[in-house]
């Protein structure tokens, strides 16, 4: 009987801490949209921690999106060739890259880089008590740490996000040029023309939406943690994995809205 008990106590514990959680986590978010938008702004942390995010990621973004596009063509083309529309390639690719793939695998490798790199930043502060310094000091640390970093990610993961998708671009078109002899010019020509503006508007938002979320998990799990450095190494690895898994399901719901807006 006490075992039971016990059983339902460890339970009941955790769907408390479960829905405590997301409680947490929709009163951080909130205060950043409050903060936001208050004096002072920190325009030179939000430049210096793009620059964090954006020029340190490039090389891993570059090479990943390089790779992606490569690979992606090697495997379309033997489909294509079955069915003889080899020359509908460029357009596959094209499709496939700036409207999923692109926003994405940029997102997955900034979730892992960034987020994780946030998380343990901002999680030493914490546990070394820097945080509760900068309160002493008359500094909002909220506003100086979280918000500048969420920013930062907001506007520089769109931008990473086209980069990658060009640089795909870029790579598919060598290996078609290795098969076939054709110009940079009409394979991009050829990428773009299955492309509306409804499909580039809905790859921005998508790298928005990403951005932001992997930017503000970073900082929560980071603002929250605890037990040490322990807690450093625990945040850090909670930010991916979260950041991730939001991804994800908001790929699965941004794609759902955008294919009943091209509906109507």
């Amino acid at each position: 009987m006490s075992t039971l008990l016990s059983k339902k106590y460890v339970f009941s514990k955790g769907i408390d801490q479960y829905f405590t959680g997301i409680h947490d986590a929709y009163k951080f978010t909130l205060l950043f949209f409050k903060e936001v938008t208050k004096r002072p702004f920190h325009f030179r942390e939000v430049v210096h921690q793009s620059f964090e995010v954006g020029i340190k990621s490039l090389a891993l973004i570059s090479l990943t999106g390089f790779i992606v596009g490569i690979v992606f063509t090697k495997q379309s083309r033997p489909s294509l060739e079955d069915f003889g529309a080899t020359s509908w390639l460029p357009s596959l690719i094209g499709i496939a890259i700036v409207k999923a793939l692109g926003p994405l695998v940029t997102a997955l490798i900034c979730a892992g880089k960034v987020g994780s790199g946030i998380g343990a930043e901002i999680g030493s502060m914490k546990v070394t008590e820097q945080i509760d310094a900068m309160e002493v000091s008359a500094i909002n640390p909220f506003k100086y740490l979280v918000v500048t970093r969420v920013v930062a990610t907001t506007i520089t993961i769109p931008i990473l996000a086209l980069y990658c998708s060009f640089v795909a671009l870029y790579g598919s078109y060598l290996n078609v040029h290795t098969e076939e002899t054709s110009s940079i010019i009409s394979f991009y020509q050829n990428a773009f023309k299955s492309i509306s503006f409804l499909d580039i508007f809905s790859a921005l938002a998508r790298s928005v939406v990403y951005g932001f979320t992997i930017g503000i998990v970073g900082c929560y799990k980071g603002y929250n943690a605890i037990q040490g450095t322990r807690g450093v190494g625990k945040a850090a690895n909670q930010a991916v994995v979260l950041a991730m898994f939001l991804v994800f399901i908001e790929e699965i719901i941004i794609v759902q809205i955008v294919n009943w807006i091209r509906f109507f």
